[in-house]
């Protein structure tokens, strides 16, 4: 005989997952004690939307399914942001909540609603788990559409009488054989017209998006740029595919305003679009007028938009679609990849050199943090005005170690996100860069932290307000509403959870106190003022780029 939350927690340990993040509720009880005979790890969090950006940062870094739990009603619309955050950043997340007893589901209940239908449309696909006859496929099918090009969030529902029935083992299906779809070989005769397209360009680009990360195709994309000379813009979700330090990088472009990766997009003819998404960065940004020559090169076909009508389309496999491109194409001249990195390398290297200043610049707040990590060490970046300026300019040398949500582009991530990828890999370091507004949102999880033993470091910049939103209201209106607010003593808060607190008091002092914190063996909180005005000092400079 088995319950039904046991075949629940059998098809997890079945599908590889080592951590459920959560929070307990009456409609779980039976999963949570299933659990403690399970060798999946509970991780309890304190609050929902904590535990899906959890399994979202889990799914964006392993490929693989984060899990995350919660029980009905609230609980269930507490973890609605993070799942809505995995569906657009294309992180495969499965989200399994629980629900009132079958007998009452037809009529008005305590804390019941149509928690189906309100996930519908934040996931790829989910479902009701109506009796433990149907879990195995049901739980099957719920990784294998989440872990599907393009990966995303799925969502079950298990009510609370399901997961406590009892059924004989003669009636059950057990876990099913992990089955994934092979990608297919792309179509010669796409491949070849691939090849005409570009053997007629002058002023090629690479435009590389987060899709070449989720196939692991970084290095047919470092073989294709180096062996025919095309130099490469990054997506933000995409960084590190040809690492900054390459002649061939021009760093990474979303900024929504014409930046120096901008300018060099605008001089090219054609445009091998590769991995790209469009929730990232739209075409329009890129390709305003409709006058570039596109080659589509992804697993799946692209969205429709009027600034996207492609050349040709290479779908399958990504690193076998550019390898078999590149076999027939002739290298190009190296001097238009020249002036495009000349362009980026020397106006980013301008900005770093400003002496300096106090509160520290973004330029002197990156420079630092770089500095003081290794290659393969990780950065999960909240969202705000922090997040404009890691993705612009922080080098990144290896995929995949700088997050950046950009797709639904969801503030709260950057602490829970840490949390998760430590969790994953303890060994290298872990820095969630977040604004003081992003880590208010979800600051609870400190606690699940310290708890947790993790020895993660959280990088504040400071400045009192909401960044992003006061930037574009000074440049549309030239005044400010409702943007500004007070902070706690961020010191004596991570000191009240039972982390270690640092305070940046002057424009030396940031090297020195990463040092500490990132060896101290426990969670740290660095509060780092930061000088926003920085915002429109940029904003001047590429509207006047805009006139050259």
């Amino acid at each position: 005989m088995m319950k039904g939350s046991e075949l629940l927690l059998r098809c997890l340990e079945n599908e590889g997952v080592q951590w459920i993040f959560g929070v307990p509720g009456e409609e779980t009880l039976d999963v949570l004690n299933s659990l403690v005979d399970s060798q999946i790890r509970f991780i309890a969090v304190r609050h929902e939307q904590g535990a899906a950006f959890m399994a979202d940062v889990h799914g964006r870094l392993t490929g693989k399914a984060g899990v995350c739990l919660s029980t009905l009603g609230p609980g269930a619309t507490n973890l609605l942001t993070g799942v809505a955050d995995a569906y657009l950043d294309r992180a495969p997340l499965v989200a399994i909540t629980g629900q009132a007893s079958l007998d009452r589901k037809h009529k008005e209940s305590h804390q019941f609603i149509d928690v189906l239908s309100m996930f519908k449309p934040v996931t790829k696909w989910n479902a009701d788990i109506f009796h433990p006859r149907t879990m195995a496929e049901t739980v099957r099918k719920a990784f294998k559409v989440a872990q599907t090009e393009k990966p995303g969030s799925t969502h079950l529902e298990l009510p609370e009488d399901v997961a406590a029935e009892t059924v004989s083992d003669r009636e059950l299906d057990g876990p099913l054989r992990v089955q994934a779809p092979s990608l297919p070989e792309p179509l010669a005769r796409q491949v070849n017209r691939a090849v005409e397209v570009l053997a007629q360009a002058r002023r090629p680009i690479l435009l590389v998006g987060n899709g070449v990360i989720r196939g692991q195709a970084y290095d047919a994309v470092r073989r294709f740029a180096r062996q025919t000379n095309i130099p490469v813009v990054h997506t933000f979700m995409s960084k590190g595919v040809v690492p900054d330090s390459d002649p061939l990088s021009l760093y990474a472009i979303g900024l929504q305003m014409r930046d120096y990766p901008t300018v060099v997009m605008e001089q090219s003819d054609v445009v091998v679009a590769v991995g790209y998404d469009f929730v990232e960065y739209a075409p329009s940004l890129w390709n305003p007028n409709r006058d570039k020559h596109i080659v589509h090169v992804d697993v799946s076909p692209s969205e429709v938009d009027a600034h996207y009508i492609m050349d040709v389309g290479v779908l399958g496999d990504i690193a076998l679609s550019l390898d078999q491109i590149g076999e027939h194409l002739a290298s190009f001249d190296l001097a238009w990849a020249k002036e495009c990195r000349r362009l980026v390398q020397t106006a980013y290297e301008e900005e770093w050199a400003q002496p300096p200043g106090w509160p520290l610049r973004p330029q002197h707040i990156i420079r630092d943090l770089r500095q003081a990590l290794a290659p393969d060490d990780l950065v999960i970046c909240d969202v705000g005005a922090h997040k404009l300026w890691m993705a612009r300019m922080f080098p990144c040398e290896v995929p995949n170690t700088c997050i950046i949500s950009n797709g639904f582009a969801s503030m709260g991530m950057g602490l829970p996100g840490a949390v998760a990828a430590k969790l994953l890999y303890p060994a290298r370091r872990v820095v969630a860069v977040t604004g003081d507004g992003g880590f208010l949102m979800n600051v609870q999880e400190l606690e699940t932290a310290v708890r947790l033993h993790l020895p993660l470091v959280v990088l504040i910049w400071r400045d009192n307000g909401y960044g992003v939103i006061r930037w574009k209201q000074q440049m549309k209106f030239g005044r400010t509403s409702g943007v500004e607010f007070g902070n706690p003593d961020f010191v004596a808060l991570a000191q009240s959870f039972g982390a270690v607190g640092y305070r940046i008091e002057g424009p030396s002092e940031l090297g020195p106190v990463l040092k500490a914190a990132l060896s101290c063996g426990k969670p740290a909180v660095i509060d780092c003022p930061v000088d926003y005005s920085e915002n429109l000092r940029l904003s001047e400079r590429l509207k006047a780029l805009g006139t050259t």
